[in-house]
């Protein structure tokens, strides 16, 4: 079984195996279009800090690493969900998926699907740029992740 190490400061964290990460990335993402009776195709890329940092500096003018980035395919337009079709990109730092899962009390699977679910949504077109977006998809993300089973 491959083992997955995650840098988290001066310690190492051995997160699951390879494959444990997948599936629970896979059971997020494929949860939140269910829970919202949608489909789609979302591809999801787990990269180091530096490499997140690089692309929240290209893509959104913000020169530091973030936990998660998404990419929807019909950037600017109305998501009305695209049956079978290509939903987007997702990004996940696995580095900052460490850190926020040792911040937060829960493990680095609970982190990483809460990050895959909250790219999943902004795929979809939810957002938290005012208080009341905010509101509607943080419940959202825990109606969601609670239905799952993945709790702190």
């Amino acid at each position: 079984m491959t083992q997955v190490y995650i840098e988290c400061g001066d310690a190492f964290l051995n997160t699951k195996s390879i494959e444990d990460i997948e599936k629970m990335i896979i059971k997020a993402a494929e949860h939140a279009l269910n829970y919202l009776e949608t489909a789609g195709e979302i591809s999801v890329t787990v990269v180091s800090n530096d490499e997140i940092h690089e692309l929240n500096r290209l893509h959104r003018g913000i020169d530091r690493p973030t936990d998660v980035l998404s990419f929807p395919a019909n950037e600017g337009e109305e998501i009305l969900a695209l049956p079978d079709g290509f939903l987007g990109d997702i990004i996940i730092s696995a580095q900052k998926a460490c850190e926020q899962a040792q911040e937060y009390g829960h493990s680095v699977l609970r982190e990483i699907a809460f990050l895959t679910l909250h790219g999943t949504l902004h795929l979809l077109g939810y957002d938290h740029m005012n208080e009341e977006d905010e509101r509607e998809m943080f419940a959202l993300q825990r109606a969601i992740l609670d239905d799952m089973g993945v709790t702190r």
